[in-house]
């Protein structure tokens, strides 16, 4: 079974706020079999898996990690079904990073630490200019002039900058260094108190570290 399957059923419980046992019952299942389900230490079957996507109301494709998008009609053909999807996971994907970026400035500004506060917003800020840039320099006839860096150099000077600028965020959030921002440390940012803080947008929270999970696994292998 893929292993996002066990964190998404978790967290789709969670999401939906109902107890282990109240799942179990409601699936058909034992609590301790969806407990195993749940912390991957054992595998269901294709069954519980349509029977999981029909109760949380998602796909099966979703509940696998094999997409941000919950849902799509089934009743549309496949090309209308594989557009329909496209645009969907086009729309979540803008809302997913929305949704991230400020639950991240809500944590920065916990830290009541302005160098903090102003490194965040620069690395995100420069990555934006950086992805910016070279979409909008796909076509030459788009005017340059309001770059004042070199075509030659921004993609590494911004590349730099990001490494840099995250450099910075690491030692004010690093114990070890002894100039961690004590006000971070107190904050809970456990799955629950995230649940409690952002009731709406938890979901695609967890989507992002999903996806953004995936990419850095692919690399990895």
């Amino acid at each position: 079974m893929n292993k996002n399957f066990s964190r998404i059923i978790t967290f789709l419980r969670k999401e939906k706020k109902i107890s282990q046992k109240q799942a179990a019952q409601e699936l058909g299942i034992s609590q301790a079999l969806l407990s195993h389900y749940e912390k991957g230490i054992r595998e269901c079957g294709l069954d519980f898996v349509v029977k999981a996507a029909d109760y949380y109301n998602v796909s099966c494709d979703y509940l696998l990690g094999r997409t941000a998008v919950r849902e799509y009609d089934i009743s549309d053909s496949a090309p209308e079904r594989e557009s329909n999807r496209q645009r969907a996971a086009q729309i979540i994907n803008r809302r997913l990073i929305s949704s991230m970026t400020n639950v991240i400035y809500d944590y920065s500004a916990a830290s009541k630490n302005r160098r903090l506060d102003r490194s965040v917003s620069n690395y995100i800020m420069i990555c934006l200019y950086n992805l910016f840039r070279r979409l909008y320099s796909v076509n030459s006839d788009n005017p340059q002039d309001i770059f004042t860096v070199s075509a030659e150099t921004y993609g590494g000077y911004a590349s730099a900058s990001m490494i840099k600028i995250f450099t910075d965020i690491e030692n004010l959030t690093d114990k070890s260094s002894g100039s961690s921002i004590s006000a971070l440390e107190s904050i809970d940012i456990s799955f629950d108190k995230l649940a409690d803080e952002y009731p709406e947008t938890v979901g695609e929270i967890f989507n992002v570290i999903q996806q953004a999970e995936n990419t850095i696994l692919k690399i990895k292998m």
